[in-house]
């Protein structure tokens, strides 16, 4: 069985996001890279972690930093306008290279109807170029937007940017994710995994970082604050 053969039995397993997230994992270290570059991922993994990136990221309680990005088309798209309708739902999304991300996305489309249901809107974020965004956005079949963040100065407002280191660089060029073609600069800079929501008087509700790529919060989790806040607003 391929690689994309793979993907496409987990996506249809029926797993919980973190399910399918771990089952990809299984499968890509034990079957598809070699065992060098598994070890050059964990360390950089841990190094991050170790660098304390995912605790000094904006938390709930913070604001939010405004933005205006593009989306796919180019059209610009302001937090501004989306909070004037309702609360905010952000994830950011290291591009359509990583699998990861696309399980993450498609779990997110999967919950949207609910999201927009409460009256929250749904954005992904990615330093990848708009063709990209537009490939991530047909291959994974979503309803909502991924805007481009170029050399990622939005993710650095939320602290969630970080550099990868040049071992990595050499890792991700042979597997086929050189970061300077995905996303059209060569700062070699990615977001951590990230998911926010944040109320519309700019105050974040809800933060989950992740230092970790193949750790991801089950979207169920944006329900209940999306509830939360939608009972404090009729009380």
């Amino acid at each position: 069985m391929s690689f994309q053969e793979t993907l496409a039995s987990i996506a249809k397993s029926g797993l919980p996001l973190q399910g399918k997230l771990d089952a990809l994992k299984a499968e890509f270290e034990t079957n598809i890279a070699p065992k060098p570059v598994v070890e050059v991922l964990h360390r950089a993994i841990d190094e991050l972690i170790a660098s304390g990136a995912q605790v000094k990221a904006l938390k709930a309680g913070d604001i939010a930093p405004e933005f205006t990005l593009p989306d796919a088309d180019g059209k610009p798209i302001s937090s501004k306008a989306m909070l004037a309708d309702g609360p905010l739902v952000v994830t950011f999304y290291r591009g359509v290279w990583c699998p990861y991300c696309n399980f993450d996305l498609q779990a997110l489309e999967a919950a949207r109807g609910e999201i927009e249901s409460r009256g929250a809107s749904l954005i992904a974020i990615s330093q990848q170029t708009q063709p990209n965004s537009r490939k991530s956005q047909t291959q994974n079949g979503l309803g909502f937007p991924i805007l481009s963040d170029k050399g990622g100065e939005v993710g650095a407002k939320f602290l969630v940017r970080w550099t990868a280191p040049e071992y990595l660089r050499e890792v991700h060029r042979a597997l086929g994710a050189d970061l300077t073609q995905f996303n059209g600069e060569d700062s070699w800079t990615l977001p951590m995994p990230a998911r926010y929501v944040i109320d519309q008087d700019g105050a974040i509700a809800y933060a989950e970082v992740n230092a970790d790529y193949t750790r991801r919060p089950e979207p169920s989790a944006i329900l209940l604050v999306l509830d939360r806040l939608r009972r404090r607003k009729v009380a």
